[in-house]
């Protein structure tokens, strides 16, 4: 029987909404770089494997601060996308793998990245991958941006994803006690940072539609789209709206 994981096709379940994410998915506060740099002394000379590379999104924020990226991602389409928008980098590779086994040599990475990807990952296979590839004495980062919802506009546009959303709850959520147990037996330092994407509402319905759970035809889908519509004539200023995150990070210092 497969594993509620496997049920959730993480490796495949991003294909057909790979030019949405790349557009429309937020980025990552550059002061995240400036932590790092403190808490775990992060220099440009360390190579770093981003896991769940996705369509480089974080990888970008590490290569136009000048550090060197590995991009492990296992879909094919999103693993173009990265290597079609990151080629003018020369510090990034690209590498056809997944969490559970990067293909990456023992011991030869400082630092390990996953942003908005470990939900998807098998977290016992994915730490025995990790602290094979890891260099003694290096670090994991783990980071997601978790979308507010303290505004009229936030609170209903939460409300159009759990409405017509297909397994929302499922892919969602940060759990603090399978971060815990990952890191363990290392401490985890948390830190949050603020960050916003301020969007029209073609980007709103990209941000949207980026998203592995909310339909992309059928009846489900125009109702779903005729709801954002209606949502953003309500709620833009400008012909913009605002969606607001906290970005959390995990590390061990």
């Amino acid at each position: 029987m497969e594993s509620k994981l496997a049920q959730l096709r993480p490796t495949e379940r991003f294909s057909q909404r790979v030019d949405n994410y790349s557009k429309y998915r937020p980025s990552y506060p550059i002061a995240i770089i400036d932590f790092l740099e403190e808490a775990i002394g992060l220099q440009p000379a360390w190579a770093i494997a981003d896991i769940g590379s996705g369509t480089g999104i974080f990888s970008t924020v590490l290569l136009q601060q000048g550090y060197t990226v590995t991009g492990v991602e296992p879909n094919q389409a999103m693993r173009e996308e990265a290597e079609k928008h990151l080629d003018r980098y020369t510090k990034f590779t690209s590498i056809n793998g997944k969490a559970e086994a990067t293909t990456l040599p023992d011991h030869s990475i400082q630092l390990i990245t996953v942003a908005q990807a470990f939900h998807w990952m098998d977290p016992v296979l994915t730490k025995q991958e990790f602290n094979r590839i890891l260099e003694p004495g290096g670090h994991m980062v783990l980071l997601w941006n978790i979308r507010l919802t303290h505004t009229r506009f936030l609170e209903a546009f939460e409300a159009i994803k759990i409405q017509f959303g297909t397994d929302y709850k499922a892919t969602r959520m940060v759990n603090e006690q399978e971060v815990a147990a990952f890191f363990a037996p290392l401490a985890v330092t948390q830190k949050s940072f603020y960050h916003s994407q301020v969007l029209d509402y073609e980007g709103l319905k990209g941000q949207l539609l980026s998203t592995s759970y909310m339909p992309l035809e059928g009846e489900r889908y125009n109702q779903m789209i005729l709801a954002l519509e209606e949502l953003f004539d309500q709620h833009h200023e400008n012909g913009f709206v605002k969606i607001e995150f906290e970005t959390k990070v995990y590390l061990n210092k």
